[in-house]
This record gives structure tokens, sequence and C-alpha cells, in this order.
């Protein structure tokens, strides 16, 4: 049969599609979800809201179903199914228990819910608030229900929001492979009761070049494996062998060949310390080896890879409920692929390559559905050469991150910046970005960002689909605040549908060339393009052509727009240059081109000393009727009387220039306030608005302390 991905596009809707030329996106999964706010119930459904710190905010479609106690949800079964797996919250320090229903009849077992993995505080986060309120428990229900069958959840002993429910038709447990070596051969205790630590190792130096086999049942591990090489470890499926262990695998090296599958590994990680090493695998696995078909839960991270993992393939696995990052291949990272995993709840970026002390090369994350991120981003690229980020599903990140973000964020040195090609490709991102509090404004869904260096590489964006995001599709920004240019970024093939603000939201100086880009249900503009910091540059957006529905610009660089407001009526006695992006041929020292559109009469830009003629260039944001513009020099009777001689020019595009008003020369006097004001004819308008200094009577170079653009004459 033909793969279906289900995308969740809005609260309770569950949409199959199927594939399309370009490859199907997200991870092809198990199990299929159904929402809570979708299913029958006498609790109370919460949300949407992407508010930062509410409950909803961090529930899949930003919406749930609260339920007192007695209160019941109820799911039509979506497909054979014979375990379920339910994501909940339930108050700071409660525990109680869901009673399980099918078709009316109440089970013997009961899912037990807990507080205990979640309200997770990163105090030394800047921006960061308690989080991390969902957890998941999952349960065989001992019995096969079909696709139109009920299955309620009702709470008891404590108030139970359910998210969501995943129904799935697990596999008997698979039977040990020939030739193996069995755990509880070297003594490890499949009840949990005893500690089976030694076991394994003994099993792992038994079984050198050979398979562990980890036979169904619940083991306990009270410190991490390591010296793990040159082995198979494998369960019997990851809802029958389980492993209970905060640090499964420490080591700073490895000969490789490791090769770890089918079960679960499940901790007790109730904090983040990032401190501990409380992770699935800490380190190095070494090269040629791979994960799959993992269940690991209750970890700080899943994998944090360093050293030598060459060529490693993680793939088919779920993580759950992390208090930081899903995986993160923390630099050094050669030809590894991460691909088809699912990834709900992590506590910080879900994917991440980071390229520390050494670059991510050749490395990608394909195909993986990443649910509700809590705090950072979906996928985070920071730095790196040759990265691709390709078929990836990402909804519902929350605070302080983007559905995907492509950085040269360094953190600490030594930093590989980006390099080489970024490919970004195919990704499809629902409800993602947000508000950062820590800019006080906000994130987008696909964040190229310049944060503490200039972005060099090429960066290529292709095939993309963003649905619904809070705020903006895609941002360009030098998040450090030092202004850093994003450059060479095409935006090639992209749908955007119900934005809450605006299409591009450009904060940086660069350039990026959008192609193919369509957009409906615009929340406010298509374009906000304000530099952040205040005059640090331009960013150019240039159209390739077969872009459609998003070609208004945001009028008011002082104001953020926002979800759904649409672009204000503009003051036309406003002034147009204020706070835009101003370029110069040369400038003095500090005396640089935004100086002149600062707000601050005080403050100036002078070009080039001795090099007449001298132009200085601003750009509006949009073709404006400009018919009247008044120049200023500071006021300070310091500055001597003197002339200027001007040439005014306007362009649509920043490449061709016509002349709008001819050679003058204009006297400015602090005497009369230091300014001058030149009157403009009614004409088609302008964008790009320029002014050639050609003689300067008072010093041998062009000076403006503001330039300021009126609609008026």
């Amino acid at each position: 049969m033909p793969i279906i991905t289900m995308v969740a596009l809005s609260a309770g809707l569950l949409t199959a599609t199927a594939p399309t030329a370009h490859a199907a996106v997200g991870a092809t999964l198990p199990f299929t979800s159904v929402e809570a706010e979708s299913a029958t119930t006498t609790g109370t459904r919460i949300g949407p809201d992407h508010t930062q710190g509410t409950l909803a905010s961090e529930a899949s479609g930003r919406q749930a179903v609260r339920l007192d106690a007695g209160r019941r949800v109820e799911f039509t079964v979506p497909r054979a199914a014979n375990a379920v797996n339910v994501a909940y919250s339930v108050p700071d320090g409660q525990s109680g228990t869901l009673n399980v229903y099918v078709n009316g009849t109440r089970l013997a077992k009961t899912l037990p819910v807990t507080s205990k993995y979640s309200y997770i505080d990163t105090s030394w986060i800047p921006g960061a608030r308690t989080h991390h309120f969902f957890d998941n428990a999952r349960l065989l229900l001992g019995q096969n229900v079909q696709a139109g069958d009920k299955v309620a959840f009702e709470a008891a002993g404590a108030q139970v929001t359910v998210d969501v429910a995943d129904f799935e038709q697990v596999a008997a447990a698979a039977g040990q492979p020939a030739g193996s070596v069995s755990v509880t051969s070297k003594g490890a205790d499949p009840t949990g009761n005893g500690d089976s630590t030694q076991a394994f190792r003994d099993a792992i130096s038994a079984a050198q070049g050979g398979v562990v086999w980890i036979p169904p049942g619940d083991y306990r591990l009270t410190s991490a494996l390591s010296g793990v090489q040159n082995v198979t470890l494998q369960g019997a499926g990851s809802w029958h062998s389980v492993v209970h262990s905060s640090r499964f695998i420490d080591q700073a090296g490895s000969s490789g060949g490791v090769h770890i599958k089918d079960f679960a590994v499940v901790g007790e990680v109730t904090e983040r310390v990032d401190s501990n090493p409380d992770n699935f695998v800490n380190g190095s696995l070494g090269r040629g080896s791979s994960v799959s078909g993992m269940w690991l839960q209750h970890l700080k991270v899943g994998l944090w890879l360093m050293g030598d993992n060459d060529n490693l393939v993680v793939e088919n696995n779920r993580f759950l409920d992390m208090t930081a990052d899903g995986l993160n291949l923390n630099g050094n990272a050669r030809g590894v692929r991460v691909r088809n995993n699912f990834l709900r709840n992590q506590g910080d970026d879900a994917l991440a390559m980071w390229s520390l002390y050494a670059p991510d090369t050749n490395s990608s994350f394909e195909n993986n559905t990443i649910s509700q991120p809590n705090l950072a981003n979906g996928i985070a690229i920071y730095g790196g050469t040759d990265i691709a980020v390709k078929n990836n599903l990402v909804s519902d990140t929350n605070a302080l991150g983007s559905g995907i973000a492509i950085s040269n964020q360094k953190f600490l040195d030594p930093f590989s910046p980006l390099a080489g090609t970024i490919t970004v490709d195919g990704n499809t991102l629902v409800r993602t970005g947000a508000m950062n509090p820590n800019w006080n404004h906000p994130m987008g869904a696909l964040r190229v960002d310049s944060y503490d260096s200039a972005i060099n590489a090429t960066v290529t964006i292709t095939n993309t689909t963003i649905t619904d995001s809070p705020y903006s599709a895609f941002e360009f920004v030098s998040g450090g605040g030092q202004g850093y240019p994003v450059r060479n970024v095409t935006v090639d093939g992209a749908t955007v549908r119900n934005t809450g603000t605006v299409v591009v939201q450009a904060e940086a100086q660069g350039a990026a060339t959008f192609r193919n880009v369509t957009a409906t249900g615009v929340g406010a503009a298509g374009v906000y393009n304000c530099p952040y910091p205040a005059n640090s540059g331009t960013f150019a957006l240039t159209d390739g052509g077969g872009n459609s529905g998003w070609s208004t610009t945001w009028s008011d660089c002082s104001t953020w727009p926002q979800p759904g407001q649409g672009n204000p009526d503009p003051d036309p006695d406003r002034n147009l240059a204020k706070g835009r992006p101003a370029t110069a041929t040369g400038s003095q020292d500090v005396y640089t081109p935004g100086k002149a559109v600062d707000g601050d009469a005080n403050s100036y830009w002078e070009s080039t000393n001795n090099a007449f003629p001298q132009s200085w260039t601003v750009d509006l944001g949009s073709v404006e009727a400009v018919r009247r513009l008044v120049l200023k020099l500071p006021p300070s009777s310091a500055w001597g009387a003197r002339t200027q001689t001007l040439t005014v020019l306007g362009s649509t595009d920043n490449t061709t220039y016509t002349t709008v008003v001819g050679a003058q020369g204009y006297r400015f006097d602090p005497a009369t306030g230091n300014t001058a004001t030149v009157s403009l004819p009614s004409g088609p308008g302008l964008r790009y608005l320029r002014l050639s200094v050609s003689a300067n009577t008072g010093w041998p170079a062009g000076q403006f302390s503001e330039v300021e653009a009126y609609q008026t004459s």
C-alpha cells in the first residue's frame, strides 16, 4: 500500500496526504495519533493558546482536554491496534490514574499518570520559564481493537489533561537470535528487582563480534556501560524488552561497529542538570554504528554524540520526554544519517547539529517527525559543512525556537560556522515559531540566523510548506544583536498558509532570492523589512518570479505586527525614512549611513573625505510618493554654516536610478536650525532615495545628521 503521512493541520483534524513527486514528509510511523480535542468528552477543551507558560501552548495542536476526576474522553480507534500511548499532564506534585474502557467495558489494567517527570525549571537559560508540562504513558490493552471501536480514558485520583492518543498494533516479542549471548545467562534479572549492570557488561564482553540478547522483561542498571564496541545489543521489541537506566552508554571513544536495536531505555531523569551525562548514549559509538527501533524516554538527552561517530545511522526510533535535546551531533560528525525517527516533548532542540571543536560534515536529518519541543527548536543546525535537512515534519514549537533554525550561534569556542552548501528541502512546518522574550519579538517558522558571525555558506531552502505559523514564515536575523549579514540564501518553492503576521521577517543585512513562493491567509503584511539592531544594514529581497500573495510591506518599523492585525493605515505625515536601512558609497570612521535615519539630529553620517562625489541611499521599504525632504546637520553652533551641492535620485528596484531633482546647492546655517528643505515633483514614486553630494563648502565630504522624507509637500 502507498505510504501516507498524517499531518495535524488543525486541531482535531488529521489529513492523510498521499506522496507526490516529492518524497513523503516526516517519518513512516507504526502508530496513528488522534487528538483529544477531536474526541468525545465529558471534560473541558482547553486552547488554542500560543502563550509561553500555558498548558495549551505545549499541547499538540495547541489544544487538549482537561478531565476532572470521573470525567472521560473517548477516542474512536483509527486502525487495528492492541496498544496505546497517551500524552497527558497532571498538576505539579500530583499523581493519579486513567481508567481504561474498551467499547464501554472497563479494563482491569489502569494507566498510571504522574507529574514526576514534568515541570522543568532552567533558570540559567535566559527567557525560559517552567515548561515540559506533558508526559507520555503506554499500555498494552491485552486485546485487539479494530478501526471504529471506542477506547475511553477516565481520570481518577487527580485532574488529568489528555492531549493525544497513539494507537498501535504491537508485534509479538521476537525470539532470541542463534548464537547470541543472553544477558540472563550472565545473571541479569528480568523482573527489575536486581541490579543487572554487571550481567550486561559480562554479556557484552562474551559476545564480541556477535549479539547480546535482551529477552522480554525489565532490567535495572545502576551505572553506565563503557567499552562498548564491535557488538550488537538487541531486544525482543521496544514494548517487550525494557532497560531502566538514566545513563546507558557513557564512553569517550569506541572502535565502532556498535548496533543497538529493538528495546526500550527508560530513565528516571526528573530535572535537567547539564553537567550530568544522563543520556542514553553520551560520547561515541564509533564509526559504522547504528541505533534503530529504540524507545527512549525520561532521559536528559537521547544521544549526545562526540568524537568519532562516522557514518552512524540513527533510524526508526522514538524519543519521548527528554528534559533537553533528543539528539545532538556535538561536532566532528561525518556522514551521519538521522532518519525516520519520532520525537515528542523534548526540552530543548529536538534534533541538533552543533559544530563545536570540529565541524559536523556531510550529515543529514531526513524524514523525521517532531512534535512539541517545548524549549528551543524542532531542528537546529549550529554551524557545519555541507549539511542537509530534508523531508521532516515539525509541529508545535514553543518558547525560544523555530521549526527549523539554520544558525551561526556558537555558544562556545572553538566553533565552526556554516560552510559549503546547507540544503533545506521538502520540510513541512505546522504551528512553528514562537515569541522570544529575550528579543521581545517573534521567531519565524524557519529561521536563518547570523547570530555570532556572518552566514557565507550557500543556503538553499526548497519545497517548503509552512502552515499556521503564529508569527512569520521565514526569518532572517542576526540574533546576537551584532548585525552580521545573512548572504547567499535562495528560497525556491514554498507554500505558506495562514501565517499570523508576515511571510518574510527580515532583520539582518544581506540578501535572499525568492522564487515560486505562494502565500494565502497572511495575517499582517507580506514583508517586515526592518534592521535589527537599527541601522545595521539593508536586507535585499530579490524577486525570482512565481511569487504571489505577499507583495505588501509592513509600514512602521517602530511597531511589531501582531497576529491577524493587518497592515495599519500609515500616518500621512510620518517620516518615511526614519529607521529604514541606509547605505553609502563610503563613511568616515564611526559616522555610518544609519546615523542619518536614527531620529537623532546630533549624530550624523559623513562620507569618505576628499572623494567627491559621494552618495547616500535609504530603502523606504515600498514605493512611496515622496514630495518633500528635510535635510539636517547637527544644530550645535559649533557647526559653521555651509552649502552642500547635491542631486536627488530615485529607484524602484535599487538598480535603475533616475534624477528627481538636479544638482543644486542647499544652505545649512545653525542660526536657522541647520536644516534645508528639498521639494520633489509629482511622479511615479520611488522606493530607494539617493542623495549624491558633489560639493560641501564646510568640509570635504557629504554630511547629514537626518534625512527625512515626507509624502506631504
